[in-house]
């Protein structure tokens, strides 16, 4: 069975939880719209940290290798909330999660089944769109 995200206008954190719960009970989970996605906070401090965490290894060096594209940020993201990747349980749930830049591959008959992620949850005054924040990285 499949689950339909869409993450437009979701807190990252909160599309991640959800998609995290669905793939642990063994349902396959695709996320639209995931340059639409906010992060939570002041833009130039989530630019810092970001900046940080891609620099860490230093250069040349084997550090974190973190994509500059928005659906595979998001889906390392939700990497992070799964279980250890040493485990079945984590690999064979990370392997059912897909995440899409816009409406990606999906049919008519597939959008109609797509469920707003967090429809219910206030957006924060200070937010910053993932599309532009991995742009500026």
């Amino acid at each position: 069975m499949k689950i339909y995200l869409d993450a437009k206008g979701a807190i990252v954190g909160r599309v991640g939880s959800v998609a995290c719960k669905e793939l642990l009970k063994g349902k396959e989970v695709v996320i639209i719209n995931a340059e639409k996605a906010i992060i939570s906070g002041d833009r130039a401090m989530n630019k810092e940290v970001l900046h940080w965490w891609i620099t860490l290894g230093g250069i040349g060096l084997k550090g974190p290798k973190v994509s500059r594209s928005p659906d595979f940020f998001m889906k390392r993201m939700i990497r992070g909330m799964l279980p250890s990747r040493d485990r079945s349980k984590g690999r064979e749930a990370y392997d059912r999660l897909r995440c899409y830049i816009g409406n990606g591959p999906l049919t008519a008959d597939e959008l109609k089944q797509v469920k707003v992620a967090a429809s219910s949850v206030k957006k924060p005054i200070k937010y910053v769109v993932l599309g532009e924040i991995v742009k500026q990285i």
